[in-house]
């Protein structure tokens, strides 16, 4: 049976019932209250993160602490590694290598990220640096001639050959191919050597001769392998000044994969940086060569396979450069050096810029042999520009041997005074009999 309410009892109950909802809304019960449930808002908001600036570091070798804010989340991530964040965002982590264009992530609770870019700035050390064969490593007097300017201060790297122009490997290399070739001769304990370089506080640039090759180049020619030599139109070994079959083909997968295992494997041994040297076709006439499988220039070629060596060496903890000739800087397509694509890929290139192959009234310098400190001065310009905003520094190769012009300390001295003119204090001296003039070059 309905009851009638009185008016007053009627504006009481309307009363309460407005209460009541307002009492819901308050305590934020509305939201779903179908079912009797409270439904929260998603949180969808990432993480605010900031990064301390990296500071330059001078070793692709070595641990690398990142330190930052990441607010709201609860770990960050980079290259594998992850940190906890502290209750006032603050983080750091320390990684084993130097990132290198990879990413941090910073992580909330509910799963939301924010993610950066991280890259360290890899700069290459000063090198003051002389060449060594593998032969004169394994022969105490020049051996000892070399760790005596170490002693004195006057070097502080050594360029040791890991593989020569004969295509002869100096230590037993456990590469395959390098096995099968016969190339790997043991000349000397790489593993000792370098103990015996890095105790003494110096640095170890490995030397690979890529593509002047006879050792490998005759091996794969008698097996059957013809593409991995560069050829003539009609078919046959492509010959020069350097002998009858003395380059394999860099267009070649197999030739590229050779000379980046012996980078990558050197590397790892402890080798701190690894130059390519006759990174480069034959000097003459491109109709007198064919290069079985190149699909690009000659210039292309090359500079992509330092693109493919590039990430492998840096991961294995060395710096990659390139010696290059003197020429390559105006005159590029002579010897497939295009020294602006070259560089994007190199920590530094190395230009030989010996006064005793240059020509007469190259850079208006009327005879650059004679005047040592005319022609790497004007020589050096060029690379400077060639090698501008690449990331690429420049590491001249300098002439200590005497080919016309009698050489001695005041000779070697002017191109190492040139180069500081230019700007650059580092440089690696030739010599083929690995005996050098300490007395051009000032104790630190």
């Amino acid at each position: 049976m309905l009851k009638r309410v009185p008016r007053a009892g009627r504006l009481r109950l309307i009363v309460v019932a407005v209460v009541a909802v307002v009492a819901l809304v308050v305590a934020g019960v509305v939201v779903g209250m179908v079912r009797g449930k409270v439904v929260a808002a998603p949180d969808t908001e990432p993480p605010a993160l900031e990064i301390d600036p990296l500071q330059p570091v001078h070793s692709y070798r070595g641990p690398v602490t990142v330190r930052g804010k990441a607010s709201g989340a609860a770990t960050v991530t980079a290259d594998g590694v992850t940190a906890q964040v502290g209750a006032d965002g603050v983080f750091e982590l320390t990684l084993p290598a130097p990132p290198l264009g990879t990413t941090i992530v910073a992580t909330d609770a509910a799963g939301n990220a924010t993610t950066l870019p991280l890259a360290a700035t890899v700069q290459v050390p000063r090198i003051r640096a002389v060449h060594v064969t593998a032969h004169a490593w394994s022969y105490e007097p020049l051996r000892e001639g070399v760790l005596d300017l170490a002693r004195q201060g006057r070097i502080d790297s050594v360029q040791l050959d890991i593989k020569d122009e004969d295509g002869v490997v100096g230590y037993d290399s456990e590469v395959p191919l390098a096995r099968e070739s016969g190339a790997s001769a043991g000349i000397y304990d790489a593993r000792e050597a370098l103990k015996t370089l890095h105790d003494m506080g110096l640095r170890v640039i490995g030397r690979i001769v890529a593509f002047r090759d006879a050792t490998m180049a005759e091996w794969a020619w008698n097996t059957g392998r013809r593409d991995w030599v560069i050829q003539n139109p009609g078919g046959g070994p492509y010959s020069s000044k350097y002998g009858a079959i003395a380059f394999t083909n860099f267009a070649s997968p197999e030739m590229r994969q050779y000379n980046i295992d012996l980078a990558v494997e050197a590397a790892k041994l402890g080798f701190d940086e690894i130059m390519y040297d006759y990174i480069r076709r034959p000097d003459g006439s491109m109709s007198s060569m064919v290069f079985p499988g190149l699909t690009d220039t000659p210039s292309a070629s090359i500079a992509e396979f330092l693109r493919e060596s590039r990430d492998p060496v840096r991961s294995a903890g060395a710096f990659q450069s390139a010696a290059v000739f003197g020429i390559a800087s105006t005159r590029p397509d002579e010897i497939a050096q295009d020294i602006p694509a070259m560089s994007k890929h190199l920590d530094y290139v190395a230009p030989m810029l010996y006064p005793s192959h240059w020509g007469s009234g190259e850079y208006n310098v009327s005879n650059p042999n004679a005047q040592p400190y005319d022609i790497i001065f004007a020589s050096l310009v060029d690379f400077q520009k060639q090698t501008a905003g690449t990331g690429a520094t420049v590491v001249p190769w300098l002439q200590d041997f005497s080919l016309g012009v009698s050489y001695g300390d005041a000779e070697v001295r002017a191109q190492i005074d040139a180069a500081a003119a230019q700007g650059i204090n580092s440089w690696i001296l030739w010599n083929p009999s690995v005996r050098y003039h300490g007395g051009a070059l000032d104790p630190a």
